[in-house]
């Protein structure tokens, strides 16, 4: 195998959220975007893993197939992996770990898998395996066929590297940027959100009006691979097309301490001349000067027996405030429990997909403007 430049790259995105982040990698221009299950393959060289990495707001991993071979027993898949081409991809000097899972194939036992793939890396390559090691190598053995994938990532990119102040439940980065998306959100208007915990709704609608790159703070596992060029990805970073909006963006919380919160991560975001946080209950906020946008909010879902009753008097008061000071606002709620959203009397359009958060099935759901 001849060392390739154009890998089949697979973006994990949260379950129920492949068809925003399609959009998104269209958006971007990666090439032959295309939804699965689970996320969205795509095509391209090292550069386009690297861009993927440092540009998608809704991408959870960016995963490289590096290639593969078919294997029906531990023997075949010992020998194959000793000739797979380790050294176009692994360092020598760089420790690994390898994950391995296995469906409806004569290669049944993952964790023997796995240990065969480690060991013809450390005696091929001479590579160290860690348990703990930051770079992962990924054996699927499906229908017989092996395929070796890397995550590029490193750690999950919802930690966007400048943000480590965070409210309790807090809504995940890369989910918050998909949900603004899905409301049609293209960072020209100005957001509020009412419920606004540690800000993330608020800091990512900014980030993207600003043109700043999610992943701009932080580094990746792949600046340990053999393909990595630290002066191309120097030169990459320093592509930026940040330009300050002419919209600000709001966020309210009655807990001091989640404003506290918001003000520090925009800060760390360099959002903070943009973003106002404030101190205020559901009932007592007001539409900011200038023209309308979209109200988002993730309030909280009730997961105990009798908080649902608490809850719909808090979900009844923000519709009413909604309904009655916001006029030609758009509204998207983030809730586990159509029923919550459904008292907010607010004219609601069919909810969208089921996402999976962390175990908790949720959907966001729209308005039009209000009128």
């Amino acid at each position: 195998m001849e060392q390739n430049d154009d890998f089949e790259i697979f973006l994990i995105a949260t379950p129920g959220l492949e068809a925003p982040l399609h959009a998104e990698a269209v958006e971007q221009g990666f090439a032959a975007a295309k939804p699965v299950p689970g996320g969205v393959t795509c095509r391209g060289g090292w550069q386009e893993v690297w861009r993927a990495n440092l540009c998608l707001r809704g991408a959870n991993k960016v995963l490289v197939r590096l290639g593969g071979f078919p294997a029906v027993h531990l023997a075949q898949l010992d020998k194959r992996s000793r000739k797979f081409p380790w050294a176009e991809f692994l360092r020598p000097d760089v420790p690994v770990r390898v994950e391995a899972t296995s469906r409806k194939s004569r290669i049944y036992h993952a964790g023997a898998a796995r240990q065969r793939v480690e060991t013809a890396i450390t005696e091929t390559l001479g590579a160290p395996i860690a348990p703990d090691a930051a770079l992962r190598v990924l054996l699927r053995i499906e229908k017989d066929i092996c395929t070796f994938s890397i995550d590029s990532s490193g750690e999950p990119l919802h930690k966007r590297g400048h943000k480590p102040a965070v409210a309790k439940a807090p809504m995940r980065e890369t989910m918050a940027a998909m949900f603004l998306r899905e409301c049609g959100y293209d960072g020209s208007e100005p957001i509020l959100d009412p419920m606004c915990g540690s800000g993330t709704f608020v800091i990512e609608a900014a980030e993207i009006a600003s043109g700043l790159r999610p992943g701009r703070s932080r580094s990746f596992a792949f600046e340990n691979l053999v393909s990595f060029d630290p002066n191309l990805w120097s030169s990459m970073q320093q592509q930026d097309h940040s330009a300050k909006p002419d919209v600000i963006f709001h966020g309210s919380d009655r807990n001091a301490g989640a404003i506290e919160a918001s003000i520090k991560n925009a800060e760390r975001a360099g959002v903070a001349d943009i973003t106002v946080f404030q101190t205020r209950s559901v009932s007592d906020i007001k539409p900011p000067q200038g023209p309308a946008g979209l109200v988002i909010v993730n309030p909280p879902y009730g997961a105990r027996i009798g908080d649902e009753k608490r809850l719909r008097s808090v979900y009844g008061s923000l519709g009413k405030t909604l309904q009655s000071r916001f006029k030609g606002w758009r509204v998207g709620i983030v809730t586990s429990n159509a029923n919550l959203a459904r008292s907010t009397r607010l004219p609601l359009l069919p909810p969208g997909p089921v996402v999976d958060h962390g175990g908790t099935k949720i959907r966001l759901y729209r308005t039009d403007p209000l009128t």
